[in-house]
C-alpha cells in the first residue's frame, strides 16, 4: 500500500524534491553505503572490470535496485520510481545527443585535418614552460565567453590535450588544467545556466553572486594558476629535438592551413550568439567533412574504399590515422560515436539510481539530517558543503545538488542572519565545480569521455576543482566576507 500523505513535492526549476515522512536515515543511507562499498570493491580489488568493462554502470543499476527496495517498504509505488527515473533520462537526453556530437565533431576534425592543425601550430606557440598555466587561461577565457565548461573542453580542450600529449605532458595534468580553467568561467560567466540556478534558488540577484563569489574564487584560481605554472617549470618533456620531427611529422601526413581553422571559429561564434550547441556541434561536424573533402584528399583514400566512406566512419565508428611517429599516430585516433557510448551508459545508469534515490525521499531525508547538526555558523557552511558534495556522488547531477540544498538551507541561513549571497556562493563552490570530480556523475563521465582522459588520472591535477570548497570552508572558518543580513 502507499501512503500519499507521506510524499511531497516542491517544484523549482523544473526540479522535484521529495519528501517521504516514513523513510528514516538510515534507510536513506543504505542504498548510498552498498553502492560506495561496490564502487570501492571494482576500483581498488578489482582494476574496474569486476563485472566486465562496463562494472560501473551494472554497480549503479545495482544501487537503484536496492534503493528501489528500501522505497517499496517505505510505501513509494514502483510507478512514483519510474517517474523520477523518466524525468531523471529526459533532463540528460540533450546531454546524450551533445555527447554523441561530440564524437562524431572528434572525428571530422581529425580526418579533416582541423585537431591536427591545432596540434601543429599549437607546438609552435605554447612552449612546455607555459603549457599548463597557459593552458588553465585559455579554458577560462573561453568559458566565460561561453559560459559552459562543456563546450570549452569539446573545442579547445580537445585541442590542447593533443597539443599538450605531444610536446610529452601527461595527460592527467593538462585535463586537470583544462578542467580547472573551464569550470573557473563556468562559475563565473553570468552566460552559465549553475551560475543563474545558485542565486535564484538562495534568494540573491546575478550581479550579487558573481561579485561576491570573488572573494573566494579569485584567490583559488590565482593558487591554481600558482600550481600549474610550478609543475610546468618542474615536469620532463620530450624537447625542442622531438618537437621538430613531430612538426615534420605532421606535414608529411596533413595538408596543413590556416584556412582549417574557419571550421572552429564558426562553431565558437555560434555559441557566443547563442546558438544551441546541437545545432552548433552539428555545424561543426557537417564543416568538417567538407573541408575533409577539400584539403585532406590522401587522408580519407587511405582510410577507406571511398572518401565518403571515411568521413562516415569517422563519425561514426574508430578511426585512426597512420603517420611515420608512433606518437601521433596513437594521438591522432578518435572513436567517433562509438567511443562516447561508454560515457552514455554511465549517465544512463546513475540517472537510475538518482532517480529511485529522489523518488523514495532519500535525498531530501540526507539533506535534512546535515541540516539538524548545522548548530553554528561554520557547521551551516560545513553542512551544505557536505550536502551538495554527497549530492554529486549520490544524485550524479550538479543541478540536484544546487537545488536541493539551496531549498533546504535557504531558511537556516535567514535564522543565522546571513545574506543569501552566503549560501548562493556555497553551492556554487562546492555543488557546481565538484560535479566533475564523481566518474558517474554526468559532469565527470562527460569530460572524461571528451578529453580521452579518467577522472582518475585528472582528479589530483583538478585543483581549482576540489579546492574551492576548502577556500569556502577557510573563508567559513575564519568568518572573512560573511555577509550578514541588513537589518531593516
Amino acid at each position: 500500500m502507499r501512503d500519499e500523505k507521506n510524499l511531497s513535492e516542491i517544484q523549482i526549476e523544473e526540479q522535484k524534491i521529495i519528501d517521504n515522512k516514513e523513510l528514516n536515515i538510515w534507510e536513506a543511507l543504505t542504498p548510498v553505503i552498498i553502492l560506495m562499498g561496490l564502487l570501492a570493491y571494482n576500483i581498488f580489488y578489482a582494476d574496474g572490470a569486476w563485472l566486465g568493462d562496463y562494472s560501473n554502470q551494472y554497480i549503479l543499476l545495482m544501487g537503484g535496485v536496492i534503493a528501489a527496495i528500501v522505497g517499496f517498504l517505505n510505501k513509494v509505488s514502483l510507478q512514483r520510481m519510474a517517474a523520477e527515473v523518466w524525468e531523471n533520462w529526459k533532463s540528460v537526453f540533450v546531454p546524450i545527443m551533445i555527447l554523441f556530437l561530440v564524437g562524431a565533431l572528434a572525428g571530422t576534425w581529425l580526418v579533416s585535418g582541423i585537431i591536427p592543425a591545432m596540434v601543429y601550430y599549437g607546438l609552435q606557440v605554447l612552449s612546455p614552460g607555459i603549457f599548463l598555466p597557459a593552458s588553465v587561461i585559455i579554458a577560462a577565457i573561453i568559458s566565460i565567453a561561453t559560459g559552459s565548461s562543456w563546450t570549452t573542453s569539446a573545442t579547445v580542450g580537445i585541442a590542447l590535450v593533443g597539443i599538450g600529449t605531444a610536446l610529452g605532458i601527461p595527460s592527467g595534468m593538462i585535463a586537470g588544467a583544462v578542467i580547472s580553467g573551464a569550470y573557473f568561467g563556468d562559475k563565473m560567466s553570468p552566460l552559465s545556466d549553475t551560475t543563474n540556478l545558485a542565486p535564484a534558488m538562495a534568494g540573491t540577484d546575478l550581479f550579487t553572486h558573481i561579485k561576491y563569489m570573488g572573494y573566494t574564487t579569485v584567490p583559488t584560481f590565482t593558487i591554481t594558476l600558482i600550481v600549474f605554472a610550478i609543475l610546468s617549470s618542474t615536469i620532463d618533456t620530450t624537447g625542442n629535438a622531438d618537437v621538430s620531427n613531430l612538426l615534420t611529422s605532421i606535414q608529411n601526413t596533413f595538408h596543413i592551413s590556416p584556412w582549417l581553422f574557419i571550421v572552429p571559429a564558426v562553431v565558437i561564434i555560434m555559441i557566443l550568439l547563442k546558438t544551441k550547441p546541437l545545432v552548433a556541434l552539428g555545424t561543426g561536424v557537417v564543416l568538417a567533412g567538407v573541408f575533409a573533402f577539400i584539403f585532406q584528399a590522401d587522408v580519407l583514400a587511405g582510410l577507406a574504399e571511398s572518401k565518403f566512406q571515411s568521413i562516415i566512419n569517422s563519425i561514426l565508428t574508430d578511426t585512426q590515422v597512420q603517420t611515420d611517429n608512433e606518437k601521433l599516430t596513437e594521438l591522432f585516433s578518435s572513436g567517433g560515436m562509438n567511443g562516447m557510448l561508454w560515457t552514455i551508459f554511465l549517465i544512463i545508469c546513475a540517472m537510475v539510481f538518482g532517480g529511485v534515490m529522489d523518488a523514495i525521499g532519500a535525498l531530501a531525508k540526507l539533506t535534512k539530517a546535515l541540516l539538524s547538526v548545522a548548530s553554528s555558523i561554520f557547521g551551516l557552511f560545513a553542512s551544505t558543503v557536505i550536502s551538495c558534495l554527497g549530492l554529486n556522488t549520490i544524485a550524479s547531477d550538479q543541478y540536484l545538488a544546487i537545488v536541493i540544498p539551496g531549498k533546504m538551507f535557504k531558511k537556516a541561513y535567514e535564522d543565522k542572519g546571513l545574506a543569501p549571497e552566503n549560501l548562493s556562493r556555497t553551492l556554487e563552490d562546492s555543488g557546481t565545480v565538484t560535479s566533475v570530480l564523481i566518474p558517474w556523475n554526468t559532469c565527470g563521465a562527460y569530460q572524461s569521455g571528451v578529453l580521452g582522459v579518467g577522472v582518475g588520472e585528472y582528479f589530483i591535477y583538478a585543483v581549482f576543482n576540489y579546492l574551492s570548497p576548502i577556500m569556502t570552508l577557510i573563508f567559513a572558518a575564519f568568518k572573512i566576507k560573511i555577509r550578514q543580513l541588513a537589518t531593516k
